[in-house]
């Protein structure tokens, strides 16, 4: 599994190779914190659209940015070595900035997939993929599969 989880410049260069190869490269991109089978379904959905999925994972830091201060639950490297476990998911690289356009820039995937609860179109790395080639595509959502549902579950029956 651990093979599988690459720094931003080896990723860029595990990427060119796959390009020379001719595969389609799909990115994703999130927190994944406490994974669930709404993320396992959207990973096994977003990794039908190409040949080879890369995660970009939020940071722990950037998790706080985004999230608040109480998360992540699980630690980066604990995330990325259960995405990494998945079958569907072919290589694992976190980044800590706000966004992944960055990371974006240096993969230049042919296919970026989202969740259907975002607009892709409004996404801060929609200009990147779109400009560099890449298209944008939205991975239906499974309702009630969620972080903050499981986790409304758990307290329910936590009392």
């Amino acid at each position: 599994m651990k093979e599988k989880i690459k720094t931003r410049e080896e990723i860029a260069l595990v990427v060119q190779s796959l390009k020379q190869a001719g595969k389609k490269i799909v990115t994703t991109n999130g927190c994944f914190d406490l994974l669930h089978v709404g993320h396992a379904t959207y990973l096994a959905d977003a990794k039908k659209q190409g040949d080879v999925l890369i995660v970009g994972l939020n940071s722990d830091a950037s998790v706080q940015r985004y999230k608040g201060e109480n998360r992540p639950y699980a630690n980066e490297q604990d995330r990325a070595l259960l995405l990494a476990s998945l079958q569907c998911v072919d290589y694992v690289t976190v980044f800590d900035e706000d966004t992944p356009v960055a990371l974006l820039e240096a993969i230049q995937p042919d296919v970026h997939a989202k969740g259907g609860d975002y607009d892709v179109q409004k996404m801060p790395e929609s200009e990147t993929v779109t400009k560099n080639g890449g298209s944008l595509v939205a991975i239906p959502f499974t309702p009630g599969r969620s972080t903050t549902a499981l986790l409304e579950r758990i307290k329910g029956k936590a009392l």
